[in-house]
C-alpha cells in the first residue's frame, strides 16, 4: 500500500535535523515542544490521580464511622417503630445491612479536662453490619457495651487528650439537666471505660464516644433509638437508594445519604479537583502551542521546497496536510509519551515516594499532621481519556495557522532568489 506523500513528507520534516546541521535548531525546537506536550501530560495525570488517592482514602476511613444512609426522626425524638423501619429498609436489594443507633451531644470529663463530644448508642450486635469500625474495635470491649453497665468505647485522640485507657472512668454531662429546688443541674454520669478505636479520622477519633442504645436513651431520657443506619452493597447508589426509600419508608422520617452528612468537604475537593485540572491544563496549552513557532520556523525553512511541490502539482491542500501531519505527529507522540511517564508514575509512586523520602531524610506526609502516612494514588480512566483528548486537539489546533501560511506561499517569490 502506497503511503500518501503528505504523511512521508510531514514524517520526514518531523525528524529533519537529526542527520544535518542546517535544520538542527527546528529540530531541537520541535523537541522541546513534545518534552513540554510529555510533561505536561503526566503532570496532569500524575496530580489528578493522587487527588483521586486522597480522596478515596478519606472517604473509606469517613465511611468506616459513618454510615452510607441514615433514617431519624425530625428534633432527634425516638423512632416510634424501629423494627419495622429496618424491616421496610432491608427489603430493599442494595441493602445489606441496618443497625438502630442513638445520636446526641454531651461532654466528657475526666479531673479538670473537659471535652464536647459526639455520643453515638449503638447495637454491639448489629453494629458490625453497617460500619468497618465496630470490627476493628476489640471483641471484648464490643461485647462490654452491654444494657446497664453505662460502658463507653472512645476514640483513641479522646482518650490521649483526657488521659485514660481502659478501666479508667470519665464522666459523662448530659445537656438538658433536671430541675432542683437549688435550679437546674446538669445530669451527670460516671462511665466505665472498657477501650478505645481508631478510624484514622482525627475528627472522629477525638470526639465520638460509643456506648449501648439503652443506656444512651436512659441518660437523655428518650424512648428509644432515635434512627437507623444502613449500608448498601455499593456506596455510590446512595442517593438512588434514599430517593427509593424516601417511597417505600412510612412515617414521618428523614433520610440522608453519606454525601449530605459531608457536603461541604466533597464540595471542596471537587472544586479542588476542577481547578488543579484547568491550571496544569494551561501548561498542556503552553506546549503545544510552542509548535506553532516550531512550524512556522518550518515553513520559512521549507519555502522552496514547498515551491517545488507546487510547481509539479501539489494543490494547497496538500501542502497544508503536510505541516498539519508534522505538528499532529510531534502533539501524539508527545502526548502518548507523556501518558506512558505519567502512568508509570501514578501506579509506582508509592515506591518512588518513599525512596525520595529517603534519598532526602525527610517525610512528605507526618503521620502527626495529616491523616495518612503514605501517599496513594488512583489513576482513573475518568481523568486520563479526557487528558489525552484535550491535549491532541490542542497539538491539532495549534497546526492549523503555520500549515494555512505555508499553503499561501507563492512558488514564484520563493524561487526568485534561489
Amino acid at each position: 500500500m502506497q503511503i500518501p506523500y503528505e504523511l512521508a513528507l510531514g514524517w520526514r520534516y518531523t525528524r529533519a535535523g537529526r542527520a544535518t546541521r542546517r535544520n538542527g535548531f527546528i529540530s531541537f525546537i520541535s523537541g522541546v515542544s513534545m518534552l513540554g506536550i510529555a510533561l505536561g501530560v503526566a503532570a496532569l495525570i500524575i496530580v489528578l490521580s493522587v487527588m483521586n488517592g486522597f480522596q478515596k482514602e478519606v472517604r473509606d476511613r469517613m465511611l468506616s464511622v459513618v454510615s452510607h444512609i441514615e433514617i431519624f426522626t425530625p428534633g432527634g425524638d425516638a423512632m416510634p417503630d424501629v423494627a419495622k423501619t429496618m424491616a421496610e429498609a432491608r427489603q430493599n436489594p442494595n441493602v445489606i445491612g441496618a443497625a438502630p443507633f442513638v445520636a446526641a451531644q454531651a461532654l466528657v470529663a475526666r479531673g479538670e479536662d473537659m471535652r464536647g463530644a459526639l455520643l453515638r448508642g449503638i447495637d454491639p450486635a448489629l453494629e458490625p453490619e453497617v460500619t468497618d469500625m465496630a470490627t476493628g474495635i476489640q471483641q471484648q470491649a464490643l461485647q462490654a457495651l452491654t444494657p446497664g453497665s453505662f460502658n463507653v468505647v472512645l476514640g483513641s485522640e479522646l482518650a490521649r487528650i483526657l488521659g485514660v485507657e481502659a478501666g479508667d472512668q470519665v464522666t459523662l454531662v448530659a445537656p438538658s439537666g433536671q430541675v432542683t429546688p437549688a435550679g437546674v443541674v446538669p445530669r451527670l454520669k460516671q462511665m466505665n471505660v472498657v477501650g478505645t478505636f481508631n478510624s484514622g479520622h482525627y475528627e472522629y477519633d477525638s470526639a465520638l464516644v460509643l456506648m449501648h442504645y439503652e443506656d444512651a436513651a436512659k441518660l437523655f431520657r428518650l424512648e428509644g433509638p432515635t434512627g437507623v443506619r444502613l449500608k448498601l452493597k455499593n456506596l455510590h447508589d446512595a442517593p438512588e437508594v434514599v430517593q427509593q426509600l424516601a417511597k417505600t419508608l412510612s412515617g414521618h422520617l428523614l433520610i440522608r445519604d453519606w454525601t449530605q452528612q459531608n457536603k461541604t468537604w466533597f464540595a471542596a475537593v471537587l472544586v479542588e479537583k476542577r481547578m488543579m485540572f484547568i491550571i496544569l491544563t494551561l501548561i498542556v496549552a503552553v506546549a503545544a502551542f510552542n509548535l506553532v513557532t516550531t512550524l512556522v520556523m518550518t515553513v520559512t525553512d521549507k519555502r522552496a521546497d514547498i515551491a517545488i511541490l507546487r510547481t509539479l502539482g501539489a494543490s494547497p491542500k496538500s501542502i497544508m496536510g503536510v505541516f498539519v501531519v508534522q505538528g499532529a505527529l510531534v502533539g501524539v507522540i508527545g502526548t502518548l509519551a507523556g501518558l506512558a511517564l505519567g502512568l508509570l508514575i501514578a501506579c509506582n509512586i508509592d515506591v518512588i515516594v518513599p525512596a525520595i523520602e529517603r534519598a532526602l531524610h525527610t517525610s512528605f506526609l507526618p503521620k502527626d499532621i495529616y491523616l495518612i502516612s503514605r501517599m496513594p494514588s488512583e489513576p482513573q480512566s475518568a481523568d486520563i481519556v479526557p487528558i489525552t483528548v484535550i491535549s491532541l486537539i490542542l497539538a491539532f489546533v495549534a497546526t492549523l495557522y503555520p500549515s494555512w501560511r505555508a499553503s499561501r506561499v507563492n512558488p514564484a517569490e520563493a524561487l526568485r532568489y534561489e
